[in-house]
């Protein structure tokens, strides 16, 4: 009798281990399913190095899944406190590259400092305000921060808040 219950008490330790064993990889794996894949964390933030645009130069980003428009502004192209992004004595305009109409991409005219939206007629000048309908407001601004000569989206810093700030 003393055999069979310390087999019966073995057996009943044993399948209680794997059970618990077996509920903690569950739940390991029920929160690895839960979490952000790597590659959306590493969509989340992009560095821009801003020293080397020229004046006059529109870089385009992919951030997000969206264009981000970054044009060094010249010497002769007006500046604008509310819209521009001062790093180390040059002026920049952030924006993202949507038309507010429709979400078409507009195109840069470095000729005319315009961005031109060829589906509904739509125009921007160079610091993302609209010039000609039927855009309903200006490009949007994403969020950003400045790091020295680098430009972070997805990180909001003073510079974003100060642009985006209602006043």
């Amino acid at each position: 009798m003393a055999v069979e219950e310390g087999r019966r008490k073995f057996f009943g330790f044993a399948l209680g281990g794997f059970a618990a064993l077996g509920g903690i990889i569950s739940l390991g794996a029920m929160k690895r399913s839960w979490d952000p894949l790597p590659s959306v964390q590493a969509a989340g933030f992009l560095t821009v190095d801003l020293s080397p645009i020229n004046e006059g130069e529109l870089r385009t980003v992919q951030w997000r899944g969206l264009p981000v428009f970054i044009l060094k502004k010249t010497g002769d192209m007006s500046k604008n406190e509310k819209r521009d992004v001062v790093v180390e004595d040059a002026s920049y305009i952030v924006v993202i590259g949507l038309c507010t109409h429709l979400g078409c991409i507009p195109n840069w005219v470095s000729s005319k400092q315009q961005f031109q939206c060829a589906c509904h007629g739509g125009v921007f000048n160079a610091d993302g305000l609209v010039v000609t309908a039927p855009p309903p407001r200006p490009l949007d601004i994403p969020p950003f921060k400045i790091d020295g000569s680098t430009l972070v989206l997805g990180e909001e810093g003073p510079e974003y808040q100060k642009l985006t700030a209602k006043v």
